[in-house]
């Protein structure tokens, strides 16, 4: 039986937008979770350390993990809908994947550089210290990635829908 493309709902814009944007989100999450377990860092510092770059007051214990792991994550929506409503949108969408995938990593390889190199070092010099710049910087990049492809994924779909269908259609 052949499956039924038709008949799932198309997400709508803001939906894919979200999606996109936790995917990004826990792309990061698992990346610094993967490289603290093959180092000394525990990633819950790393959490701590979100906390303590906005609210100090509690960065401290397991409140300061659940709140670093909760503000990465807006701020994760945060950057995704800026991204999508500001250069997707407007710009990278209508010239197809390739572009959205090369916006998205000059995207946040950008606000990366911007991160480490002017926010961090006055807001909270010592989360610049816990893992390598090359760390962070593939952790940004894996956000791209995740976001990117999040966002092309109905469009992908449909062309290898099309691409199937021509070619049963063809044999």
């Amino acid at each position: 039986m052949k499956p039924d493309f038709h008949r799932h709902r198309s997400t709508s814009l803001w939906q894919l937008v979200l999606i996109a944007s936790l995917a990004g989100g826990l792309a990061e999450i698992i990346w610094v979770s993967l490289y603290a377990s093959f180092t000394s860092l525990e990633a819950a510092t790393v959490a701590r350390e979100v906390t303590a770059s906005l609210l100090p007051a509690y960065a401290a214990g397991t409140t300061g993990v659940w709140l670093g792991i909760l503000i990465h994550m807006l701020l994760a929506v945060t950057l995704g809908y800026a991204f999508a409503y500001v250069l997707w949108k407007p710009f990278a969408r209508p010239r197809g994947m390739v572009a959205t995938l090369a916006v998205s990593v000059l995207t946040l390889a950008t606000v990366w550089t911007m991160n480490f190199f002017v926010v961090l070092p006055v807001l909270n010099p010592v989360f610049i210290t816990l893992m390598p710049y090359q760390v962070t910087f593939v952790s940004k990049i894996l956000f791209a990635l995740a976001m990117a492809v999040t966002l092309v994924w109905p469009d992908l779909r449909r062309v290898t829908h099309e691409r199937s269908r021509a070619t049963h259609i063809a044999s």
